[in-house]
């Protein structure tokens, strides 16, 4: 995608983007509350066009750098806060206010943070801490994550943003720092990226090795094979589920207890393809290979079977669209970022206690 957009952007983005048309730090804010007040289609529309990439109804199962190499030149607008080192420096910052007010945690901050002269250094430390077991050492896990992450800054592009979203969606995080180091949805995430690297290159048998540690250490189960964007929150995320050929697009938000699985045995593309700016309610299950359209969202334990289109909401098992499947209510908000999960139940439901 060109980036000949920033010369004039839509309406969405005109008080967040500068002059130099690049994000100061941590005005993502601005990109995320300008989402909140009602648009119409159009700017909705450019949302998804310019904010975030599409992606093909079905893909295939060969991995995805062997089909579009990435490019370093072709960065969304998120990418370009996501590269501010300022970011790594708001998160030494904040270890040293904590261990101001937490001596006892001086070592524990100091070992995971401060030690470190970048945020894949910190990252690839505190995740081998986590995964190793007996049989594979933190050493050993070490030098492979720090090697993944060098070695294609994208994903650190990846995290930053991932940071971001739970920042900014969970009003349970206090500090970017308490996300990074006890979030296990952000860190099972992070986890998967280097496993879905892993698994790109060929080195399958790694990659599942690792997927398995995450699963016991974090009650998370990604299936390395499985596309996931950037801007993801997996808010609480014990018990979600991924399957191989899911693909989720970017800024997507998911709580507990969702599984993004097949309907069967069989093989091939099988698993459901998330769009950008989804939320999906927990304990869901969407099953097969379904496409859930940019911006709708997904009522807590429903159960998806067929499409959602974009800015609509489904609920109920199995899901029924709010409104109805001739005239569904369209949303006027991006469900992922404003997290709201309960909007128009007076207009569906006369449920009371």
């Amino acid at each position: 995608m060109s980036t000949n957009f920033l010369g004039s952007p839509p309406p969405l983005f005109k008080n967040v983007i500068s002059p130099c048309n690049k994000l100061s730090t941590f005005t993502i804010r601005a990109c995320l509350h300008s989402c909140e007040p009602k648009i119409d289609d159009h700017i909705y529309n450019n949302y998804t066009k310019y904010c975030t990439p599409n992606f093909p109804n079905h893909v295939s199962q060969t991995p995805i750098s062997e089909k579009q190499p990435k490019t370093n030149k072709n960065h969304t607008i998120l990418d370009n806060f996501a590269k501010d080192d300022d970011l790594w420096l708001k998160m030494q910052k904040e270890a040293r206010l904590d261990i101001e007010q937490e001596p006892l945690l001086s070592n524990y901050y100091k070992n995971s943070i401060l030690a470190h002269d970048s945020i894949e250094s910190a990252l690839a430390n505190h995740l081998s801490m986590k995964l190793s077991n007996l049989s594979i050492s933190s050493e050993t896990l070490y030098d492979l994550f720090m090697g993944v992450l060098t070695e294609d800054q994208e994903l650190i592009f990846d995290v930053n943003a991932d940071l971001i979203a739970v920042k900014e969606r969970d009003p349970a995080c206090i500090s970017y720092i308490h996300c990074f180091l006890n979030f296990k949805g952000f860190l099972a995430c992070q986890a998967h990226r280097i496993a879905h690297k892993l698994w790109s290159k060929g080195r399958k048998i790694l990659a599942l090795v690792i997927q398995n540690r995450v699963c016991e250490v974090f009650a998370v189960d990604i299936h390395p094979g499985a596309r996931i964007g950037r801007g993801i929150l997996l808010d609480h995320a014990t018990g979600v589920v991924i399957g191989e050929t899911a693909i989720i697009g970017n800024n997507v938000s998911i709580l507990h207890n969702v599984t993004l699985g097949g309907t069967g045995k069989m093989c091939g593309d099988r698993h459901p393809k998330i769009g950008d700016g989804v939320l999906i309610g927990a304990g869901t299950c969407v099953l097969g290979n379904v496409r859930i359209e940019n911006g709708a969202k997904i009522g807590a334990g429903s159960v998806v079977l067929m499409e959602v289109p974009a800015r609509t909401t489904a609920v109920g098992n199995p899901a029924r669209l709010i409104g109805g499947k001739a005239n569904p209510i369209k949303l006027d908000k991006i469900p992922s970022l404003t997290m709201d999960h309960t909007s128009y139940l007076s207009e569906w439901s006369d449920y009371v206690i």
